[in-house]
């Protein structure tokens, strides 16, 4: 069932979940694990991130060393026929640019498809560590729009091999990222708002938004997609602060800003693990309640394998 039926059914407001592959070596039952006792809140969807490959440099025997290029979580596309073959929910794995030749998309599509997977999130994925900047798969796609736009291309039969008349249509339902506090590649605001409007143009079916922790952010993101003729659901995507150390991180690691309320707040018990990680449900919970009120289609948590704080936070809002 394509993620956007579920919103035309119905207009309560549902929950859904993104979730990490193991590391390489570990087991499928730590995804498990982690939905397991999430699935009683009866999330439409599941989200799979894909990780690109990074470079790790070995030392040979010569004393020389030797750059490898190494995948560290594996197995996207796995994991989400076995998330549906156990809780008969809908999976969505993350399709990037970063280290797939067109080939390679196709050849991913093709895959899931056959699979029964019917929705990807299309992301442009970021840069390697090191690289600086996003650097393309040579023949590759550098942007998400032109991920989009294949993606499209095979829901109307149309492989990148010409020769292929009359091929197989599949019929993928797309989601796009949004960023409520603008992609930090962007120049400005509005021009990230075209960009957004240009993915959804090209075939987009949904957004989900990268985290954030004011609502008005969200809302007014919302207001703004509106007004510039972007019509179709958006996803909040929202996760509680729980450690001290993510006060710093999360604005470094993902370019969102920290309310100032919610920074005072948190740093009276900065000494108190227990205590921070109260706040941080108990805000997260505050703004899971306000956008539902708002009428957002779901809420999009991202778990990063913390079930039991989200579980706590779920119990509280639906």
């Amino acid at each position: 069932m394509k993620i956007i039926e579920y919103f035309t059914q119905t207009k309560k407001t549902y929950v859904s979940f993104e979730v990490l592959p193991p590391l390489k070596g570990g087991s499928m039952q730590k995804i498990f694990d982690t939905l397991d006792p999430l699935m009683e809140f009866k999330p439409p969807f599941i989200d799979v991130t894909y990780h690109r490959e990074e470079y790790i440099y070995k030392r040979r025997p010569s004393g020389y060393y030797e750059k490898t290029a190494i995948r560290k979580r594996p197995g996207t596309v796995g994991i989400c026929a076995s998330i549906m073959h156990r809780y008969d929910v809908e999976a969505v794995p993350h399709l990037i640019c970063g280290g797939f030749t067109k080939e390679d998309t196709e050849n991913a599509l093709i895959d899931l498809n056959f699979l029964g997977i019917q929705n990807v999130l299309a992301l442009r994925g970021d840069a390697r560590k090191f690289d600086g900047r996003f650097i393309p798969e040579e023949g590759g796609h550098e942007y998400a729009i032109d991920l989009v736009k294949q993606i499209k291309e095979i829901n109307s039969g149309k492989y990148l091999d010409h020769y292929i008349v009359d091929g197989a249509k599949t019929d993928f339902c797309i989601g796009v990222a949004g960023y409520p506090e603008k992609h930090f590649e962007s120049p400005n605001y509005d021009l990230d708002l075209i960009h957004l409007k240009s993915k959804i143009d090209a075939g987009g079916d949904y957004i989900v938004s990268q985290m954030f922790f004011d609502n008005k952010k969200y809302l007014a993101f919302f207001e703004k997609c509106r007004e510039i003729g972007i019509d179709v659901p958006i996803i909040p995507g929202i996760k509680p602060i729980t450690r001290p150390s993510q006060l710093k991180s999360l604005p470094r690691l993902f370019y969102i800003n920290l309310p100032l309320e919610l920074i005072t707040e948190l740093n009276k018990y900065i000494d108190d693990k227990k205590a921070f990680k109260q706040i941080g449900i108990e805000w997260c919970i505050q703004q899971s309640k306000e956008l539902k009120a708002a009428g957002a289609p779901c809420i999009h948590y991202y778990t990063m394998g913390d079930t039991q704080t989200i579980k706590q936070i779920c119990e509280a809002v639906v």
